[in-house]
């Protein structure tokens, strides 16, 4: 029975690293798309509420655009995906900081997303990605 149950968390396990990085993903996505639709008003923000460390706003406006619009895809089909968490989980920590009015809420939001990027990162985006697929042809 114990063994029965061994083998179906195993065959579930490749499916919640699938939804957990779409979850996460979705999430990231979502802001880039909204930065995308809004881009004046997210110049706007950059300049007057976020104080992105070392970037000018305009040039952070964009790099942040084009991050949550790029690496969450990639995150959510598995290609790069350890690299790809990576970037994003960065990202996360420098929204935090670069957002003084951040309410408890929205931290412990981003507390969660940092977690569940973790999760990629470090153990790889599982057997349904592209990387696993690229990684069986390789025979790795």
């Amino acid at each position: 029975m114990i063994r029965s149950l061994i083998r179906l968390l195993e065959i579930l396990a490749p499916v919640a690293d699938l939804l957990l990085r779409c979850w996460v993903a979705w999430v990231f996505l979502k802001s880039g798309i909204n930065k995308y639709e809004s881009m004046d008003t997210t110049l706007l923000l950059f300049q007057h509420e976020y104080s992105v460390p070392v970037l000018p706003p305009d040039i952070a406006a964009y790099v942040a655009t084009a991050v949550e619009l790029v690496f969450p895809v990639l995150l959510a089909i598995g290609l790069a995906g350890r690299f790809s968490a990576g970037v994003l989980f960065f990202f996360n920590i420098a929204a935090v900081i670069s957002y003084p009015g951040l309410n408890p809420a929205g931290l412990q939001q981003h507390l969660l997303w940092g977690i569940m990027l973790l999760v990629p990162f470090l153990h790889g985006p599982g057997k349904l990605s592209i990387d696993h697929v690229f990684r069986l042809r390789a025979g790795i």
